[in-house]
């Protein structure tokens, strides 16, 4: 198989300042790339988070469906740090059972979901 060196996830937004404000200076990931319309974002390592400005983009968040999946040893530390810079969480840290995660979930100004977790195995 030919290798894979890197991974973006792209969402899009129709309001690309606000989007990177809070993924800048709110969730504190390192802008790599500014494409004008396209912002990219180091996560960790190699993986990426892509904000584009669409005019179309999806705005109705009961249809959001994508989940961005941030995985770290410190749940409760994010709970924390996102908390103490005016974040509102979906649902605050818990264990679930059924996937034996501790996991929770907030949404960006666009209306993805974020979930922050931990494996318990």
């Amino acid at each position: 198989m030919p290798p894979i060196e890197q991974q973006i996830t792209f969402l899009y937004t129709t309001q690309l300042a606000e989007s990177a404000h809070f993924y800048e200076a709110v969730m504190g990931f390192r802008l790599v790339r500014d494409q004008g319309t396209c912002r990219i974002y180091q996560v960790q390592g190699d993986a990426y988070l892509g904000i584009c400005q669409r005019e179309d983009a999806l705005v109705d968040q009961e249809r959001r469906t994508l989940i961005f999946t941030l995985v770290t040893p410190d749940v409760d530390g994010w709970y924390e740090h996102l908390g103490a810079r005016g974040v509102s969480f979906d649902k605050p840290p818990e264990v679930n059972p059924r996937y034996n995660i501790y996991h929770c979930f907030l949404r960006d100004p666009n209306g993805y979901l974020i979930e922050i977790q931990r494996f318990l195995d």
